[in-house]
């Protein structure tokens, strides 16, 4: 690491990986500080922030102490901030009662940015801004169209933009050779709008950036280092599809039928196994972490006969409980959970039709219970091998905590949701076995979830809301040390009228193939929507990828291992391998599969055929093993044969090639 902060002119510079990352003069200041005054709004998840920030004079005066530490001031000293650099950490402090730090970092021409956890809309950071909070996506996520519009008529907001994500992080990467990773929690704000200018805005009088250079690949492996080991993804998971259903009773007769079909089945995911609540929304849960007798009356013995057959039975949970539930009472009677501001009741948050309290994983005896008495007993005891840990992101700000600022917190939330699954897998001995996945997100999450997977995606193709927003969601978390992820196969929201398409759901499947783990999902609502098993063609389909899924396995089980060694993800931005390329830098709708195939999934609607790069390399096209030189090629993709090539010079060439009908 060559940083350094360097004195010059009455003002400082930083420099890193042989470039000036930030340059402050009097007369051109890059650091500045403010008071703000900030206003946050939550509907159902859904959150909007303002604030009336109140700016310090410039900081136009530079001191140097004896430990090579810069302190920033104004003319008349009213504001300040102390830089230090220590062991590739810089730590930016500002004096009371500043509370917002602004940064200007100094980008060169061609300087292409990346990161800012996972984004759905856009792989490439430059030209735009990205609030980082961790949101509900939204519906849509593009306003102006009608999905959007129609989600957000009720003033909720429920429409989402490009920037809204479950999983957003201060960590940014650039082509120039460097990284950058805030250590804080708090609302942040990255601005790649002007040109030759990153700005970082943080609601915080202290902010840290741990600071990184090398290739995009060096990267990486760093970010993966500083965020903890890649957990691994169990075996049984590679070996076919997990298939969601949520029928009650009625479900382990039509798994039968997909089996008997010739499906590849490595799981059942039965989301609705503690019960359900039908809401205008659609066929939600029951919130309260338990088995539903009635919905499931044999279910200890399915989960046993499932199991001595191969197959594990996976369930869901979240961090709240509904108040009408056997738990809420329970955790409230112990004083686990959040409080009002004005009272000592517990907080209550409206999830639409139904209201639930807040685990408050701020205080180690709700850690402790909910990982110990929910997860560990009532799920991991009872028989279940995975789930779906959902809802890391709704925490509101005008409650009361054990300990801790909310503002702070927000965020910070799904990193405490995630080490509570953890706590509770490992206190069964089951790390590496169950296999549980989330979408929320915030710095450190990744060193205790195993696996992401991309949201509620809307079941259509839609640029920021459809089928392509999960492989732009795969590679953009990996860059920052999210190893694995995937998606819901067949999208999950059905709303003002948007329902699946045959065509949709075969080309996921195609999609779905090719990730680590294929999980097929009902939808929220389920019996508007076709399912996999709808007619026979989606059977037929959902049989053959669901058999390539299984075939891929010992491919799968090297990309775990490689995951582990070189902090590299599953599915990667083509530019980890070719980084000289140009053309690779600001692909987001194709990946590499590990190193060894290229995969540019069907993604419009109607197409048969798409536009693919290959990089450098002998490639051969999956489905008739033709060669194909680098460059662009117009491929043909009639459904079920989507765009794949694999490298001749593979140790794998013998698996892809019999993968050929």
């Amino acid at each position: 690491m060559t940083a350094r902060l360097e004195p010059r002119e009455g003002g400082v510079d930083l420099l890193l990986a042989g470039r000036v990352l930030l340059r402050h003069r009097p007369e051109s200041t890059a650091i500045s500080v403010a008071c703000g005054d900030s206003t946050v709004t939550m509907v159902r998840g859904n959150f909007r922030l303002a604030d009336r920030p109140v700016a310090a004079r410039p900081l136009s005066r530079a001191e140097v102490d004896a430990t090579g530490g810069v302190t920033l001031a104004s003319a008349d000293g009213s504001a300040q901030v102390a830089l230090a650099l220590t062991g590739g950490r810089l730590v930016l402090t500002a004096n009371a009662p500043h509370d917002r730090l602004t940064l200007d970092l100094c980008l060169e021409d061609g300087d292409v940015l990346w990161g800012g956890g996972e984004q759905m809309s856009h792989l490439v950071l430059n030209g735009r801004i990205f609030p980082l909070w961790t949101t509900e996506p939204g519906v849509g996520r593009e306003p102006g169209t009608p999905l959007t519009d129609q989600a957000s008529a009720d003033g909720s907001f429920a429409g989402g933009d490009y920037w809204t994500t479950n999983y957003p992080e201060p960590t940014l990467l650039c082509s120039g050779g460097w990284a950058i990773s805030l250590a804080n929690s708090e609302y942040a704000e990255i601005d790649a709008r002007q040109p030759g200018r990153l700005r970082l805005h943080v609601w915080s009088g202290e902010v840290a950036i741990d600071l990184f250079e090398g290739a995009p690949a060096e990267l990486t492996r760093q970010l993966g280092e500083r965020f903890g080991t890649r957990h691994a993804l169990p075996d049984w998971a590679c070996r076919g599809a997990v298939v969601g259903l949520k029928q009650g009773e009625a479900s382990f007769e039509r798994l039968e039928a997909l089996i008997e079909a010739g499906a590849a089945v490595s799981g059942l995911w039965c989301e609705d196994w503690v019960g359900i609540r039908e809401t205008s929304f659609g066929r939600r849960l029951f919130w309260d972490w338990q088995w539903n007798a009635a919905r499931y009356p044999d279910l200890p013995q399915r989960i046993a006969a499932l199991k001595a057959r191969g197959i594990r039975f996976l369930g869901y949970v979240n961090p709240y409980l509904a108040v009408d539930g056997p738990l809420f009472p329970v955790a409230a009677a112990r004083g686990l959970l959040a409080l009002r501001l004005d009272s000592d009741q517990p907080y209550r948050v409206d999830f639409g039709e139904f209201d639930a309290g807040v685990v408050d994983f701020t205080n180690p005896a709700a850690c402790e219970w909910f990982a110990e008495e929910v997860i560990g007993r009532r799920m991991l005891d009872f028989g279940l091998d995975g789930w779906m840990a959902d809802f890391g992101e709704y925490l509101p700000t005008d409650l009361r905590l054990h300990n801790g600022d909310p503002m702070q917190e927000h965020n910070r939330w799904p990193v405490r949701w995630a080490e509570v699954n953890a706590r509770a897998v490992a206190s069964r001995g089951k790390t590496g076995e169950a296999l549980w996945f989330m979408r929320a997100g915030h710095t450190g999450v990744q060193a205790h979830c195993p696996l992401l997977w991309a949201g509620d995606q809307s079941v259509d193709f839609s640029r920021h809301d459809g089928i392509g927003t999960v492989i732009t969601a795969a590679l953009s978390s990996g860059l920052v040390g999210n190893a694995f992820s995937h998606s819901d196969v067949g999208g999950y929201t059905s709303l003002f009228g948007n329902v699946r398409t045959a065509e949709l759901i075969l080309r996921w499947y195609e999609l779905g193939a090719f990730s680590p783990v294929f999980r097929t999902h009902e939808g929220n609502r389920p019996d508007d929507n076709l399912q996999i098993d709808s007619t026979p063609a989606l059977v037929e389909g959902f049989v053959r990828w669901s058999r390539i899924h299984e075939s891929l396995a010992p491919y799968v089980r090297h990309l775990i291992r490689e995951a582990s060694a070189s902090g590299l993800p599953a599915q990667r931005a083509l530019f980890l391998h070719h980084p000289e390329d140009p053309e690779t830098l600001t692909i987001q709708d194709q990946f590499l599969y590990g190193e060894d195939l290229m995969v540019a999934p069907v993604i419009e609607q109607g197409a048969t055929s798409r536009r693919v790069y290959l990089p450098q390399g002998e490639w051969r096209h999956l489905w008739s093993g033709a060669p194909r030189a680098p460059g662009w090629h117009d491929v043909p993709a009639p459904i079920g044969s989507p765009p794949v090539f694999f490298r001749a010079g593979s140790a794998f060439a013998p698996l892809f090639e019999s993968l050929r009908p």
